[in-house]
Formats: C-alpha cells, structure tokens, sequence
C-alpha cells in the first residue's frame, strides 16, 4: 500500500516519515521528496523552548536522557557488585573457619605478589584485606578517574589480586 504526502494539497507519493509531533517519535506523517526537504529545512526542535529548557535538554542528553546515580546510591550497579564481592553469606571468612593462618602457610610467588600490589604485609587478616580493597577500588575507579586506562589497568590488577588472596584466605 502507497501512503500519500500529507503536505496540504500535495498528491504525490509519501515515502519520507516525519515528526508529527516534537514529543512523540511514534507519531509521524508521511511525505514526498519534496516536502520532506521543506520540512527538514525549517524543523527546529527547540522552537518554544526557553534557553533555561534548552540548556537542560541539552544537559540531559549527555546522559542519554537518563538519570546520573551516585556511586554510593542503593540502586547503583557497581554499589550492589561492591557489596556483594564483600559478603560472606557462608562465613567462609569467619575466624573459626581460617584454621591455618598465612604466616604458618609458605607463601607462593603469586600469593606475594598479590599482597604486594594491593600494598599489603603478608600477615594481613581477611578484614584488613578487605578494607583495602574497598580503598584501593573507591581511588583507582574509571568513574572517579575520568575512564583513564591507567587507572583502570591498575583496578584490574588489584581486583585480580584481592580474588587470588580471598581464595587463599580459605584454603587449609
């Protein structure tokens, strides 16, 4: 079916979709070729809008439009990661369950390395481990960091680091 060029008195062939509305992509109209440029030519989304609404239409696309969150907001998608990374839901962590601690334990390279680079003493307790982390997470993120690959190489390591410690602190 051929839609029809809805410009007034117009009869040719309506191939173009435009905004029948500035607010409502769903509704549209159709035009030819010729209208259709017309329209393009004087369409101006921002007619009757104040500069204040303009200025914060223009804010909000940044963000596509969608609210900013806080790091530390409930909802925030790495808050509710953070939280869980640091859960001990099993007590696995518990001092009862650490029978063995890493000073009676012989330390391996990696196991080294890893307290070395999240700056760590090698006797360091699972809650010392876990303060740091969440220190070292909060400096080295790419939201804090302006998305510096630097910074963000740097969280890689640690984060890589803090999950070889946490599987060490339970072996026995």
């Amino acid at each position: 079916m051929e839609n029809i060029c809805e410009w007034q008195s117009c009869k040719e062939s309506g191939e173009f979709k435009a905004p029948a509305e500035r607010d409502n992509v769903k509704n549209f109209k159709w035009l030819c070729e010729e209208h259709i440029k017309l329209f393009n030519k004087n369409w101006n989304y921002f007619e009757g809008m104040s500069q204040t609404e303009i200025e914060n239409f223009l804010k909000s696309d940044v963000t596509w439009h969608r609210p900013t969150q806080k790091f530390g907001s409930s909802d925030n998608f790495f808050n509710i990661l953070w939280n869980n990374a640091l859960s001990d839901k099993f007590s696995f962590f518990s001092t009862e369950k650490i029978l063995n601690t890493l000073i009676e334990k012989k330390l391996s390279e990696k196991d080294k390395d890893a307290f070395k680079i999240m700056g760590l003493e090698f006797n360091a307790d699972w809650s010392t481990i876990q303060k740091v982390f969440k220190t070292l997470v909060k400096k080295f993120h790419p939201d804090r960091n302006s998305g510096n690959k630097e910074f963000e190489d740097k969280l890689k390591k640690i984060t890589l680091a803090y999950s070889h410690l946490k599987i060490i602190m339970v072996k026995k």
